[in-house]
């Protein structure tokens, strides 16, 4: 969400006021509510323990409907034709979301929050390459947040600083690799 927000923020052409609400108030709809509400429903079911989804197994269900959500976004709510940078953000995204499924799958347990944030590290690089802006300040803010960010995991000992770094990478290179469709 924070990076179609910025996207609608920064973005030097004219979108209708209207629409940008629209597509602000699905993405919340859609990232936000659906997720607690799905939360809710696997703790009640007793499919994941806790928030934090401490095991790999626990990781399964809640990753697959986190990629139907985002097909979903996809298909009706950022099309490809109306907006193509935050098409591809969100393709990018999907396929971090795969590459972690898949590590889950081998047992790997890569930090969630770090896939995240090099996700909208690298999309914010690319708008501003872009569109020619100076979003250093931005950049550098994101920056600071993902190094506070692996600190506290590493901290809390939720994860291993391998699993931390390679979170980060699993971020930014699905958004590297759809650079090339809109860039």
């Amino acid at each position: 969400m924070v990076g179609v927000v910025f996207y609608f923020s920064k973005a030097p052409r004219f979108i209708p006021t209207p629409i940008i609400k629209a597509k602000i108030f699905a993405l919340f709809l859609l990232t936000i509510v659906l997720p607690i509400l799905l939360f809710f429903l696997l703790k009640t079911t007793r499919k994941i323990s806790s928030i934090h989804l401490g095991s790999t197994k626990e990781r399964i269900i809640p990753l697959a409907m986190y990629c139907i959500i985002l097909l979903l976004l996809m298909s009706r709510v950022l099309p490809r034709n109306e907006l193509i940078e935050p098409y591809y953000f969100i393709v990018g995204v999907l396929g971090s979301t795969l590459a972690c499924l898949i590590l889950v799958f081998l047992k790997f347990k890569a930090s969630i929050h770090m896939i995240a944030l090099g996700g909208v590290l690298m999309f914010f690089i690319a708008l501003s390459i872009h569109f020619h802006i100076n979003i250093i300040g931005s950049i550098a803010l994101i920056i600071i947040i993902a190094g506070a960010v692996a600190t506290s995991r590493l901290h809390l000992k939720a994860h291993t600083p391998i699993e931390l770094i390679l979170g980060f990478f699993i971020g930014v290179l699905p958004q590297l690799i759809v650079l090339n469709y809109w860039l």
